[in-house]
């Protein structure tokens, strides 16, 4: 029993990398690049991608790519620190991932005069 435990949990351990996205700059990168690079993007979601783009010219944020069939909240947020929007420029590195946008707070109602 303990040898069938500890040959899950190597198992799981190797395998967990295959689960991690990998950062990739959606502007730039072609169908297969991004299918094997998203978790849960395969080909014809990371042809859509490419289609989309290719249609209505790079994607400025992140929340755009919601507009692709098959993209959902789910999926963003599961690759959201993977998906990049540009390169960072002149080091042929990636940049840092888009930032996720900010939920505006309530404003606090002002006290009425006199209290």
């Amino acid at each position: 029993m303990r040898n069938t435990i500890a040959t899950l949990l190597v198992g799981l351990a190797l395998a967990w990398p295959a689960f991690a996205a990998t950062p990739v700059n959606i502007n730039k990168a072609d169908a297969a690049t991004i299918a094997s690079s998203l978790d849960g993007i395969g080909q014809s979601k990371a042809a859509a991608i490419v289609a989309w783009r290719e249609e209505h010219g790079p994607f400025k944020n992140v929340a755009e790519l919601e507009q692709v069939k098959g993209i959902g909240p789910a999926t963003l947020e599961r690759n959201r620190d993977a998906i990049l929007l540009q390169d960072a420029a002149g080091t042929g590195k990636a940049a840092a991932p888009a930032a996720r946008p900010k939920t505006a707070k309530p404003a606090k109602t002002a006290k009425a005069a006199g209290e």
